[in-house]
């Protein structure tokens, strides 16, 4: 990245970054606590800038962007903390990116986002948001984005979610995954997974397997097993890895099949990384 990107990106809390995958082009989207970055993917250039709006006084309500998630042909969508969802419209060359579409059915700051299916392939949900009460809400994008069920959460944040063949798999500050049919809402599993708070999830979409990390220094590796038949999710758990004395903040898997995954923590310097033997 050039020195510019780098410069700046530093003068500013960064809440999160994600690479967006779009039919048409890859783009870098950085959130902060003012406003929404979106760079070529090398970081080369910065194509966007959606500047939040800044309270009035200081004892208001801190204002940031947080989640970000690429759906349906040309869409991002970020997430800030009054609880509305950004829709940009991305063309497939330039800047003219758009701000196409505001989502407002969360009333509490939005902490993650997900997406499944892209292009020809059919899904009947393909975005889910998560907010700091712990309620999700599950979408179908298009030109006009449609609510297709709300999640409703126990007052406890939902710091990490994901979509997978239609199925919410939701981390909250309990340290508790849940696992929701996306559609009706219906509960498959709840498993105890972590002592405590859920920092990140991820999924590796062909083989299945589940990486849950969290403040106990855990990352835990999983198996879903999807049966059509009796339209239930099963869990097993798999593995197990102690970074210790590190409150881990990010874990994902380095490739689709979950052949290797990397984690870091609080404070920690080092991106550690894992493979299978």
């Amino acid at each position: 990245m050039t020195s510019w990107m780098n410069g700046n990106l530093h003068r500013q809390l960064k809440l999160k970054a994600a690479f967006c995958v779009l039919p048409s082009r890859d783009l870098l989207v950085v959130t902060s606590q003012k406003g929404i970055q979106i760079y070529e993917s090398d970081g080369s250039i910065m194509v966007y800038w959606h500047a939040l709006e800044t309270p009035d006084t200081p004892t208001d309500k801190a204002v940031f962007a947080r989640g970000i998630s690429a759906v349906w042909e040309s869409y991002i969508c970020v997430g800030v903390s009054s609880g509305s969802i950004l829709v940009f419209d991305v063309p497939s060359k330039g800047s003219n990116i758009t701000l196409s579409e505001v989502l407002e059915e969360h009333t509490e700051s939005i902490t993650d986002m997900a997406s499944e299916c892209s292009g020809s392939q059919e899904c009947i949900a393909d975005l889910v948001s998560a907010d700091d009460g712990g309620n999700l809400c599950v979408w179908k994008s298009g030109e006009e984005f449609q609510l297709l069920n709300k999640i409703h959460g126990f007052d406890m944040s939902c710091s990490s979610v994901k979509l997978w063949k239609g199925t919410v798999v939701a981390g909250y500050g309990t340290g508790q995954i849940r696992l929701y049919e996306a559609v009706t809402g219906i509960l498959h599993a709840e498993v105890n997974a972590h002592a405590r708070w859920i920092y990140s999830l991820d999924i590796a979409p062909f083989s299945g397997l589940l990486l849950s990390a969290a403040e106990d220094s855990l990352v835990r590796v999983w198996h879903l097993n999807l049966t059509p038949e009796s339209n239930s999710v099963e869990v097993a758990h798999l593995h197990n890895e102690c970074v210790t004395d590190t409150q881990i903040c990010g874990a994902k898997f380095c490739d689709s099949d979950g052949y290797a995954f990397a984690v870091t923590g609080y404070d920690l310097s080092e991106i550690i990384r894992y493979t299978q033997s």
